[in-house]
Parts: structure tokens; C-alpha cells; sequence
């Protein structure tokens, strides 16, 4: 068997070992050792190589597909409105101007639908996790007598609903139009963010921890807060964040139940701007209708811009959490 002849530098000391020098490899020792470990490495075969390239094609479309109009957007919102009404807007600002920012945020209606956007959104989200949470939890353990029924008549609200009409008679008869409850409480939980917690609750929480605290005198409750949600910290902040989206996008559910202007939310105000700013005909002066027209064509995209700002704030605080709950249920074992 032939030995293994030891590395040494041009001095003759050993590379490696305890009589390897502390001092910095030279730029031709580097390389020399870089050299090594490069033919040690294990290629990879070149059908696997041609594989990959198409995924990272594919994902290059997928990013030019959600990106390109995100930036067109953008761009057009900062541009003057002859430059958007004309379409001369690509991916950069022509002419550059805040008119759409001004004549949107100097609008008192869309402030005031910014701070009842958020009453809805943060109010409505906190109930939603709270049920979520509290049905998801008892579902979720073996001891829970019935948890199957209750699993399908929930299931059953997921592809059966009483309808429009029947919703509103409901919300009606509980007093609740043209106040803040009817967009929090009747929209307050998803089937679908009810699977996901009960799901996490099944796989991530298991049967011995519960019986383990038991033994040590810890109530259910106790058990959940102390216990649970500390560990379900990454699928509460995906359910939050879903519950967040829905609430601050819904526009529908207050186009249906409220008439106060003083209680619209953000979206139902620039629907609202939108459709004032838009020309419905009558005799007016042909340069002032065209003026009303670009503005509204800019305002479209200032809207938007302004309308997305508070999602892409939030987005970042939970992402890391989004990664890991996203795999829930994923891995077993």
C-alpha cells in the first residue's frame, strides 16, 4: 500500500496538521490548492446541467412576466399625464411629475380611508387568527371527541355557501350595516387558513409534549399559550399575512354594507376617485374633458402605487416566517 505523500510549502513545512504555519497561503498557493479541490469535485452530468438551465430560464420568464408590469406601473405613475394618456411610457419616467400623488394624497376621502383600512385590517386580522387558533387547536388533537364532524360540516362552508343575498339578510338581522363589524366579523374565518393551522398544530405539536405538560399540572389553556404559540410562530405569521392581504384588498364587502363615507375603506375610495375622474359625457369645454382624462389615466396607476405601498412594507418583517410556514406538513418524520 503506498503512502499518502503530505503537501508541503516551499519552505517544507506541512500545509495541514499541527505544524502547518499560521501565516496566509500566496496567490500561487491558493490557486494550487484551489486547482486540487477542483479536480476532487464531483461534476455533475451534463444532462442535470441542461436541466437546470431551463429552470433558471423558466424562472427568468416567470420574474420578466410579474416584474415588467410592476415596473411599467411604477414608471407611469411618476410620468406626466400626457406621457401616460399618449402611451409613451415604457420602463421609465417621461416627463417626470407627482400630479397623480398630489391630486391623490391631497384627497381628505383617502386618508381618512388609509386609517379605516387599517382599523379593518389590523382589527380584522387579530379576530381572524384568534378563531383560527381557537377552532384549528381542538380539531387538531386525537382527544377531541367528534373532531371529524366538525372537520366536515367546516369543509362543507368551504364548497357549499348560502349566497349573497342570504349573507346580507344575516348581516342585517344583526344590526351590523354601515358598521365597521360587518367587514370584520363575517368574513372572520377561511376554511383554507383552518386547514393549515390544524395541520401544523397535528405535525409540529406532537401528542407526548401535551401529555408531558399534563403530568406537570399545565392546563389546556395554559398549554396553548404558553406552549403552542410560541412554537406555531411561523404559521401564525402566514395565516396573519393572508387574513392582512384579504382585508386590506376587500373593497366588495364594503360596496355591499356600508353607506357612511366616513367608514370606506381604501379601496372603495379609489374606486370611488376613479370612477369620479372618469368623463360620463354632458357639454363641457373639449379641452378640459381631455385634462380630466389624462389625470384619470394617471391616477390609475398612482393608485395603485399607493394602494400597494403598505403590503410590500409589512411583506418583509414576515418573510422569514412565510419561508418556513409555507413548508407546513411538508416534511414528515
Amino acid at each position: 500500500m503506498s503512502q499518502r505523500t503530505e503537501e508541503r510549502l516551499p519552505d517544507g513545512s506541512p500545509t495541514t496538521g499541527p505544524g502547518a504555519p499560521t501565516r496566509r497561503l500566496t496567490r500561487r498557493e491558493r490557486k494550487r490548492r484551489d486547482n486540487a479541490e477542483e479536480r476532487t469535485r464531483i461534476k455533475e452530468p451534463r444532462s442535470d446541467r441542461i436541466f437546470l438551465f431551463f429552470v433558471y430560464l423558466l424562472l427568468a420568464v416567470f420574474l420578466a412576466i410579474v416584474a415588467l408590469p410592476l415596473i411599467y406601473i411604477l414608471a407611469s405613475s411618476f410620468s406626466s399625464p400626457e406621457a401616460v394618456s399618449a402611451g409613451r411610457v415604457t420602463l421609465w419616467p417621461v416627463d417626470f411629475s407627482l400630479r397623480g400623488y398630489e391630486a391623490v394624497l391631497g384627497n381628505s376621502q383617502v386618508i381618512q380611508g388609509y386609517v379605516n383600512s387599517l382599523i379593518y385590517t389590523v382589527a380584522g386580522t387579530v379576530v381572524s387568527v384568534v378563531l383560527t387558533i381557537a377552532i384549528a387547536y381542538p380539531l387538531s388533537r386525537r382527544t377531541f371527541a367528534g373532531r371529524n364532524v366538525f372537520m366536515s360540516v367546516i369543509l362543507f362552508t368551504m364548497l357549499f355557501t348560502g349566497g349573497l343575498v342570504p349573507t346580507y339578510l344575516v348581516v342585517q338581522s344583526l344590526g351590523m350595516l354601515d358598521t365597521r363589524w360587518a367587514l370584520i366579523i363575517p368574513q372572520a374565518v377561511g376554511v383554507w387558513q383552518v386547514i393549515i393551522a390544524r395541520t401544523y398544530f397535528r405535525t409540529a405539536i406532537p401528542d407526548e409534549l401535551e401529555e408531558a405538560a399534563q403530568l406537570d399540572g399545565c392546563s389546556d389553556l395554559r398549554f396553548l399559550w404558553s406552549i403552542v404559540i410560541p412554537l406555531a410562530k411561523p404559521m401564525i405569521a402566514v395565516v396573519a399575512l393572508m387574513y392582512a392581504i384579504l382585508q386590506w384588498n376587500s373593497y366588495f364587502d364594503a360596496l355591499i354594507y356600508l353607506k357612511s363615507p366616513d367608514l370606506f375603506p381604501l379601496q372603495l375610495v379609489l374606486r370611488n376617485i376613479l370612477i369620479l375622474n372618469t368623463y360620463s359625457g354632458g357639454g363641457q369645454d373639449a379641452s378640459v374633458v381631455m385634462e380630466r382624462q389624462q389625470l384619470a389615466d394617471l391616477l390609475k396607476y398612482s393608485l395603485i402605487v399607493v394602494a400597494s405601498v403598505p403590503v410590500l412594507v409589512i411583506y418583509p418583517f414576515v418573510a422569514r416566517f412565510f419561508t418556513k410556514g409555507i413548508m407546513i406538513g411538508a416534511v414528515k418524520g
